[in-house]
């Protein structure tokens, strides 16, 4: 078993000259790719947020229906999470993520012909169980390819599609509602469903012709270069992992712990998620274009602190503290955003330094669970933890939603979702303690 430690060791392997044009490859070759599907699937899944604005009046729906029916899609999730990634482990993230991409698509354009209160639940439900898998099988895919000590770095950069999809999708959701209603028959919010439908389907048939599974598949790699990684990963497996199987997980305390955690700052993801287009509405903006350009703001303020918390942490060897802190600062955003909703550019500012803490805490923590397991016990402990903390994009929606329809403003349901997310800041700082390895 691993020793507590807030700190690094430095393995040995392939030098770094030797392996850093590889890495470079990979992460060239890789990540946009992958930061592109996620940018899709992120898009698919919150754009229910800006269809929120007047698909709620054409189809009657009460803004606990809504909050209901955002939140379900993690039901689905949840159920088939940890089968779909135990399923990569066997088959391979081409064939993988090639179908999740296909199905979302098709579930989001057949989101259009909503009608009924009930085919809203059904369809976000689907929508779930079509993109179970996704997030945790990049997670363990990138772990195909880089190291333990590159993996904050990396994770952060992939997961800058979080806030790549909010800067990109509030504007476009905003365009497509300002211009497209009444265009073939259709309203403004089924035209969101479908254009940005549509491409999902399109880059999952890419998938299955471009992606290679492991490093020694990669034609753009020579031999030296892939054995390069094979190496580093081979040090990393002998070095941290102590049991390999899904039952031996479920059995280690800090799986579970960081599934706790990880509830926690979803709380938060989700909460801007779905959420942001309506609390910049309640801040007196009007105007559908107007709110998703100002959606975008605290998404590239979180998309630059993803990426210097990453770094940073690599840099130092130090994960606890930079998971803790950004929690800490994204519980502090979310009260001051309920605080000051109704007034104005302030409640912006603390949006954005909810969405700071919010996305910052990301690329950090996943480092944390991948610093205890390999093999299928990574896949499906990475699974697991994603499943459980994403049924807190159930909760967030529906608390404030309630919140909203109780109390005419989302402010009791932010302060519920802000202390949750010092519940996690907490349980980073005070159990954490266990070694990650970087080189």
């Amino acid at each position: 078993m691993l020793q507590p430690s807030d700190k690094t060791d430095i393995l040995s392997g392939s030098t770094a000259a030797k392996a850093a044009p590889a890495y470079a490859k990979a992460a060239l070759r890789l990540i946009p790719a992958l930061v592109f599907l996620f940018i899709l699937a992120w898009i698919d899944r919150v754009n229910v947020g800006f269809a929120k604005l007047s698909m709620l009046s054409d189809l009657n729906l009460s803004e606990a229906a809504y909050g209901f029916g955002a939140g379900i899609f993690f039901v689905g999730y949840f159920l088939f999470e940890v089968p779909s990634n135990l399923l990569l482990e066997k088959i391979g993230a081409r064939k993988t993520l090639a179908r999740i991409t296909i199905l979302w698509g098709l579930n989001s354009v057949a989101m259009a012909f909503v009608k009924t209160e009930f085919w809203f639940y059904v369809l976000r439900f689907t929508m779930g169980v079509f993109e179970a898998g996704f997030f945790p099988g990049v997670v363990l895919y990138l772990t195909y390819w880089f190291p333990a000590g590159r993996r904050a770095r990396i994770n952060g950069l992939f997961m800058t599609s979080f806030a790549i999809a909010g800067i990109v999708g509030g504007p476009v959701a905003g365009l497509i509602m300002s211009t497209m209603g009444g265009v073939g028959g259709f309203s403004n919010w089924q035209w969101v469903f479908i254009l940005e439908g549509i491409p999902s389907v399109l880059a999952g048939l890419a998938v299955i012709r471009l992606m290679p599974d492991r490093p020694n598949e990669a034609g753009w790699l020579s031999k030296e270069e892939a054995q390069a990684i094979e190496d580093d990963l081979a040090s990393d497996r002998k070095a941290v992992v102590s049991e390999t199987s899904f039952k031996a997980a479920l059995g280690d305390w800090r799986v579970w712990l960081c599934a706790l955690i990880y509830f926690g700052i979803v709380n938060g993801n989700a909460t801007i998620a779905f959420w942001t287009p309506s609390i910049i509405k309640e801040t007196g903006v009007t105007d559908t274009l107007h709110i998703g350009l100002l959606a975008a703001l605290p998404f590239i303020a979180g998309t630059v602190a993803m990426i210097w918390n990453g770094a940073h942490s690599d840099r130092t060897g130090e994960r606890r503290l930079h998971c803790a802190i950004a929690a800490l600062i994204a519980a502090l955003g979310l009260a001051a955003t309920g605080a000051l909703i109704g007034s104005g550019s302030a409640a912006l500012v603390a949006l954005t330094v909810a969405a700071i803490g919010i996305l910052a805490a990301f690329p950090v923590f996943w480092t944390i669970p991948q610093a205890l397991l390999a093999g299928t016990a990574a896949a499906g402990a990475i699974a697991l933890i994603n499943s459980i903390g994403n049924l807190a994009g159930f909760v967030a929606p529906y608390l404030i939603g309630l919140s909203a329809s109780l109390t005419g403003t989302a402010t009791s349901g932010l302060y519920v979702v802000a202390a949750i997310e010092l519940v996690a800041a907490v349980l980073v700082f005070t159990f954490c303690r266990w070694k990650a390895v970087r080189r």
